[in-house]
């Protein structure tokens, strides 16, 4: 055993070593679920602006061909992600579906355009730059008009950023919660062994010698609790995504793996400083404020 447990019951000392661990834990996992629901925040901002259409009406002369030229030409645009191509006969068939009754038998014939649905990329789902995009197509003699809820754009947009700023206001706070938890736990830990710390500095130990096997015991337990809160969090993650089958689409691995790494390194980092300042603490206080 280290020296560190010499001077207190082992049972003593691997409980206190348990709960700290423990407690770690728990608030690497407050904080670990927090950066999943961020990441879910933004996939989700991503996929909602990703899928706002702007229906670019054609005129009822252009054929097919030319539709599908114009098209091709729609997607080169560097503000389009993505288009689909909607005739007069899926138009009708959509229409039939939602209604719930042909229309067409009931007028003799179909009213409807082709069309050609646009997706814009993330960064210019909002107003502005669809009207420029309109704007830039809008001369274009096989274009009848564009159609696009504005209001449901701009209340989209709306919403995320109100969303955005509060997640971001409770991630600092929840933050600067886990830091003071963490560092309130393993000085309560170090504390249970400020008398060993003291007789060893009294006895000749060097406060580096004193100090370097709590540190490395503190980062132990910073990493061996990070990993329990990885744990939990992929626990989590796969339970969430069995009852809501639609968060797949918003999965990001590789976001999902920098929430993990930052994890770890908050776990090692606060644990291993804490531990630091707290041994420090009791190797400058005076012998008799041990028993306060």
């Amino acid at each position: 055993m280290s020296v560190i447990e010499q001077g207190s019951p082992r049972k003593k000392t691997k409980s206190v070593y348990i709960s700290t661990v423990i407690s770690i834990a728990l608030v690497l996992l407050m904080t670990g679920l927090l950066g999943l629901i961020l990441v879910h925040a933004k996939n989700l901002s991503r996929y909602v602006k990703e899928n706002i259409v702007l229906n670019v009406i054609v005129n009822d002369n252009v054929n097919e061909g030319d539709v599908l030229t114009l098209q091709k030409d729609l997607e080169k645009d560097p503000y389009v992600l993505r288009s689909e191509y909607v005739s007069k006969e899926l138009a009708a068939k959509n229409l039939k579906e939602d209604l719930g009754e042909d229309f067409v038998e009931y007028l003799g014939h179909n009213p409807l355009l082709p069309s050609i649905d646009i997706y814009m990329k993330e960064q210019y789902a909002n107003s502005d730059s669809i009207q420029t995009f309109i704007d830039k197509i809008g001369k274009n003699s096989r274009i009848k008009e564009v159609v696009y809820q504005e209001s449901l754009i701009d209340m989209v947009n709306k919403n995320i950023r109100v969303i955005g700023i509060v997640i971001l206001a409770f991630t600092v706070i929840l933050l600067i919660i886990a830091v003071a938890l963490i560092n309130n736990t393993i000085r309560l830990a170090i504390y249970s062994q400020r008398f060993l710390i003291k007789s060893m500095q009294l006895i000749g130990a060097t406060k580096n010698f004193i100090r370097r096997p709590y540190i490395m015991y503190g980062i132990a337990h910073g990493l061996i609790g990070s990993l329990i809160a990885i744990l939990l969090l992929i626990t989590t993650l796969h339970f969430a995504q069995k009852q809501v089958p639609e968060l797949v689409f918003l999965r990001d691995w590789f976001e999902f793996a920098m929430i993990f790494i930052f994890v770890i390194a908050l776990g090692i980092i606060i644990a291993g400083a804490s531990t630091y300042f707290a041994v420090t603490k009791y190797l400058r206080a005076k012998s008799a404020s041990l028993y306060r």
